[in-house]
């Protein structure tokens, strides 16, 4: 049983109204795979979620009150499920190995020039990172390979919060300045 109070009509923006969302999905479609797919190896998990992300444009398109384009809203809901994913699956990407297709598609998308370039960006990042002082690499320790929160870097290093979010500001600089 459909039931809509007057205020949440009156509410609805006229923005919302006007657009046609099954227009949108079908013209952005082969876009919201490849977003996906991108994002996501697992190709019964790409149609799942782009599954869900019609699913919950539909659902929601009352919600759309016309201050992004339509398909910038498309992309923000599906960019939410893909992340939801990551956090609902972590722990099964830990022993997660690539198959041969994968392999393949990672093979052909790849442009040498990239990959040299990329290498060479790890190469000087990871050299960065080293001359960093200890508590500071330590911070990124347990921040990254731990999967720490900020509250947990202070609590470990026995530090105010405060500081530790001006310390990764620092060191997010520090590092962009190496990059440029």
């Amino acid at each position: 049983m459909l039931t809509t109070s007057i205020a949440e009509v009156a509410y609805t923006s006229e923005a919302s109204a006007a657009v046609l969302w099954q227009d949108i999905l079908c013209q952005q479609n082969r876009k919201l795979i490849n977003f996906i797919r991108k994002r996501v190896s697992n190709r019964e998990d790409v149609e799942d979620i782009a599954q869900m992300t019609c699913v919950e444009v539909l659902r929601n398109s009352h919600k759309f009150l016309g201050a992004s384009r339509p398909e910038t809203w498309l992309f923000g809901i599906a960019a939410n499920l893909i992340r939801n994913y990551y956090k609902t699956h972590q722990n099964r990407f830990l022993f997660d190995s690539l198959n041969e297709d994968n392999v393949i598609e990672l093979i052909q998308e790849c442009d040498p020039v990239d990959i040299i370039a990329n290498d060479q960006l790890l190469t000087l990042m990871a050299t960065s990172i080293d001359k960093l002082p200890a508590d500071t690499r330590e911070m990124l320790t347990i921040l990254v390979e731990r999967n720490g929160s900020y509250q947990d870097v202070a609590t470990s290093l026995d530090i105010p919060l405060g500081t530790v979010k001006s310390r990764l500001s620092r060191v997010r600089e520090t590092l962009k300045s190496t990059i440029s």
